[in-house]
């Protein structure tokens, strides 16, 4: 029996949703159809009456669009003044968020819901700015069209011919604590366009022979009319479940189909759905498996096609399971607040059985609902609520059984003077129960009846007949074969129960393993092979995925197992079909069922990925509504994880042509500064050197120096960008050499000369450091870069540190300045291409790049950081590699030269 009581997770979620409610602002919504209905008009009228009241009324934005009687609304109201933003030479004005909030009103109105805000505003719609107002606890009035909700937008587009940009998710609407339709008549609207209170004179012609035509608007009205009476059916609903209501309210029609009712069931699903169509109602085919019970497979297979039916038909079908039909059948109804019930007129009932119909006791318990009971003469389905025989026992069931009072007799009788016949019965009853614990009613009741014989010829007096002296025996007896009856029936349904507990596990279990394995793919070859292993591992037979190509094409990518199935070409055509029009079509379908497999869509609202083909085995193994009902989860899994791959794509993609742009960008900047300086030098030294008259040499040789020297810069940078290339394209090779490391910081500091000038240059180098394996002039060339950048960064005449030391496997090297050092977060950053330590820094900002490209291809390390006392310092590591060469022993080495201060 159903518990009236109010479930207390139930109350404690309502009770969370209250308190968050409470925190928040209220949401009104005025409703319309379509522009010019006067939804603006309404909102301001309304604001107008709490205003009147006391209450802290604002205008945060509305838009008259020039029209005199809405603008008159508009004073008496304060404005909360609007922000102006300059986007392609044109200022727009929109909501002012900051001010709103810093002003706080009471209420506050907001017109076009669905607007978009301008570019660099803090939210891209107004429907979030006026969310943030209503986590601020402001109340909102607002207004919107039908044509601007998400999942009506495809609905308006087919009706209209015109795609709507701005569109607000549903859930908006859902939320709105209440809604007002703002309705008129498609001829008043028309007429309004006509006198020009909604447009001007020549949009207004131009709207009326489009967007505006009488059948748009009236098609546009009942979408409106019907949303608007889904979102109050949806607050009926809550109300209910808040007041803890458990009956039906008809306030909208629902019809609900049983079937196993009695009667025959595609009978049933097409007079419930005649019913539901002339209600204009939905319709939903209900079918209650009983644990307890055991299906014909004809009857099986009778309603399976009728759950079939009513998918058709337009209907749902659903499968629940429960003891007793008629508590799942009003647990359902009420649920769903269904209003009517659909029932077949069962066959009349022995009249030796228990109880009454599923029909007579729903009549006794369906307060607030009608029934209908549908009458099918020569039915051969039967009585309902009767159990269907359930499959006979195997004769070694019946053995085993027998085996048991047998055994119990064997041991009792050479105890037969020692015991009271009492303690003989109920060591029977205990085998009785044995068996019955173990086996179904049948073997259980003849196991019952042997023990009862065995027991009265054996152990009751007169021995050796099935006479009885003392009545009390027959209770004993009538015990034993009630308990075996009972504890048998209690068992089959026991073990029927755990059976569709394993049934639902496995379920679970495999669509979990699905997503689990979905969420571990990247890519969509990994995710087609997962979703085809586990469609082939569960159903069987042959599974296939199409997916789309560049061109929008449908092909096979994938199927397993690898053999064809049929012609490919109409099968193709049949998985074309399902991917373009969305539904699942071929094989046990009424849209082309001549094909060899199964075609079921791959797709997310409002986007195709694809379709999978699936032959299961056996052929009709999804005429099961809970194997279908598996089978499109699993899909809609892997369409999920389909879409989320596809996005990933994309974002990848995005962030790879920002990563350009960015660096196109970094390059131009850095060209048209490094390029222009030198030339500009160049440019006007050669003029001057052309000019007339004599110059002296002092002055031409200064001039030519300059040439000279802008020109070595241009050809650096080149050579850098040139390294740069060949970082990037692998073509760097390293020709590896033993060095002595002293040496080569020698040529580095000899190149860096000049640039260095009046910088003390301090070395420190041991002399038991080891030969390196390295490119000595990738290596000089990272030291000069090394020692350029200090030259660029820091102030005249700081000192300069080199230094040195072994490690295990390796050689560090140290390049450090006392300059003003790195910014903080820039240690990691410096190394990326055009990345210069300040806006007015010096140089390309390629040249740490390349000596970080240049130290990884001999599979070194680098680093950078900050020095204690202020300055920066440039660490990297070269690995010693091989067996250096013997070295001659050399008395007097020779210092590591260094350049004058």
């Amino acid at each position: 029996m159903t518990d009236p009581r109010p479930d207390p997770d139930r109350l404690l979620r309502l009770l969370q949703a209250e308190e968050a409610r409470a925190s928040r602002g209220r949401l009104k919504i005025f409703f319309g159809a379509t522009p010019g209905v006067g939804k603006t008009y309404a909102m301001l009228q309304a604001g107008h009456a709490p205003l009147a009241q006391g209450i802290d009324v604002v205008v945060g934005i509305v838009e008259t669009h020039g029209r005199a009687e809405t603008a008159q609304l508009v004073k008496g109201l304060e404005v909360v003044p609007r922000r102006t933003v300059e986007y392609r030479g044109t200022t727009l004005e929109e909501l002012d968020l900051d001010a709103a909030l810093a002003r706080h009103p009471a209420l506050i109105l907001v017109d076009e819901l669905a607007h978009s805000n301008a570019p660099g505003s803090r939210h891209a719609k107004r429907w979030q700015d006026v969310e943030e107002l209503r986590a601020a606890g402001i109340d909102v009035y607002t207004t919107v069209n039908v044509q601007h909700l998400e999942s009506l937008n495809d609905v308006v587009a087919q009706i209209t011919g015109v795609r709507v940009r701005e569109t607000i998710p549903d859930a908006v609407l859902e939320g709105a604590d209440e809604i007002e339709v703002v309705d008129v008549s498609a001829d008043v609207l028309q007429q309004r366009l006509r006198e020009g209170k909604v447009y001007v004179p020549e949009q207004a012609e131009r709207a009326l022979e489009g967007f505006f035509r009488r059948g748009n608007l009236i098609a546009l009205r009942e979408l409106a009319l019907r949303r608007t009476a889904e979102r109050v059916d949806a607050q009926m609903r809550g109300y209910m479940v808040e007041r803890g209501i458990t009956g039906t309210w008809a306030a909208g029609e629902r019809v609900l189909t049983c079937l196993g009712s009695g009667g025959d069931p595609a009978r049933l699903v097409r007079a419930g759905w005649r019913i539901a169509d002339r209600l204009g109602a939905p319709h939903v085919a209900l079918h209650v498996e009983a644990p307890g019970r055991t299906e014909r497979p004809a009857e099986r297979e009778r309603i399976l096609h009728a759950l079939t039916l009513a998918e058709q038909l337009g209907g749902q079908s659903v499968v629940v399971t429960g003891e007793r039909a008629e508590e799942e059948i009003l647990a359902y109804a009420r649920a769903h607040n269904v209003t009517r019930l659909v029932l077949g007129s069962p066959r009349a009932r022995p009249w030796w059985w228990p109880g009454g119909s599923p029909v007579e006791r729903l009549l006794g318990r369906a307060g607030g609902l009608d029934l209908h009971v549908i009458s099918t003469p020569g039915t051969e389905s039967v009585p309902a609520g009767l159990p269907l025989p359930a499959p006979s026992a195997r004769p070694r069931d019946y053995a085993l059984a027998a085996l048991v009072p047998i055994a119990i007799t064997a041991a009792l009788l050479p105890l037969r003077g020692v015991m009271t016949t009492v303690d003989v019965a109920m060591i029977y009853l205990l085998g009785v129960v044995l068996v019955a614990s173990r086996m179904s009613r049948a073997p259980s009741a003849a196991a019952s009846v042997l023990g009862i014989v065995l027991f009265d010829v054996l152990f009751v007096p007169p021995y050796g007949t099935l006479a009885v002296s003392d009545v009390r025996f027959v209770l004993t007896f009538t015990v034993m074969l009630v308990v075996a009856l009972v504890m048998g029936t209690l068992t089959g349904r026991v073990r029927r129960q755990a059976q569709a507990a394993r049934t639902r596990e496995r379920t679970t279990a495999t669509l979990y393993a699905l997503s689990r394995d979905l969420a571990a793919a990247r890519q969509r070859g990994g995710l087609a092979r997962v979703l085809l292993r586990h469609l082939h591992d569960l159903f069987g037979g042959a599974v296939m995925l199409y997916l789309p190509d560049d061109h929008g094409v449908l092909e096979l990518v994938a199927r397993l197992p690898d053999q064809h199935l049929g012609d490919l070409a109409k099968e193709h055509a049949v998985a074309t079909w399902a991917f373009e029009q969305g539904q699942a079509a071929g094989l046990g379908t009424a849209t082309l069922p001549a094909a060899e497999a199964l075609y079921v869509p791959l797709a997310t609202p409002g986007l195709r990925l694809g379709a999978v083909g699936i032959r299961p085995d056996p052929a009709g193994r999804f005429a099961d509504p809970d194997q279908r009902h598996l089978l499109e989860a699993m899909i809609g899994q892997a369409a999920v994880a389909l879409e989320r791959t596809d996005i990933a794509d994309q974002a990848r993609r995005v962030h790879l042509l920002a990563e350009t742009e960015h660096l196109r960008t970094a390059l131009l900047s850095s060209l048209s500064h490094d390029l222009r300086t030198p030339l500009g030098v160049i440019e006007g030294a050669a003029s001057a050197l052309l000019e007339e008259g004599e110059k002296p040499a002092d002055v031409r040789r200064e001039l030519a120096a300059s040439v000279l020297e802008e020109s070595l810069r241009m050809n650096r940078l080149v050579a850098d960008l040139l390294a740069m290339v060949r970082l990037e394209s692998g073509e760097l090779t390293v020709k590896r050499e033993w060095h002595v490391l002293a040496e080569l910081v020698g040529v580095a500091l000899g190149r860096t000369e000049a640039a260095l000038a009046g910088r003390p240059v301090h070395v420190e180098l041991p002399e038991d450091l080891p030969l390196v394996p390295v490119d000595e002039v990738l290596v000089e060339q990272v030291l000069v870069n090394l020692l350029e950048n200090v030259a660029k960064h820091t102030p005249a005449g700081t000192p300069v540190d080199i230094r040195a030391a072994a490690l295990p496997g390796a050689v560090e090297v140290q390049v450090a300045d006392r300059g003003p050092g790195l910014p903080a977060g820039m240690e990691g950053r410096i190394f990326e291409k055009f990345e210069r330590a300040g806006a007015a820094a010096a140089g390309a900002g390629l040249g740490l790049t390349i000596a970080r490209g240049m130290i990884m291809a001999h599979g070194g390390r680098i680093r950078a950081g900050n020095r204690p006392g202020g300055g920066a310092v440039f660490t990297f590591t070269l690995p010693i590699v091989g067996t250096p060469p013997a070295m001659p022993l050399d008395p007097d080495p020779l210092p590591a030269p260094e350049p004058a201060a």
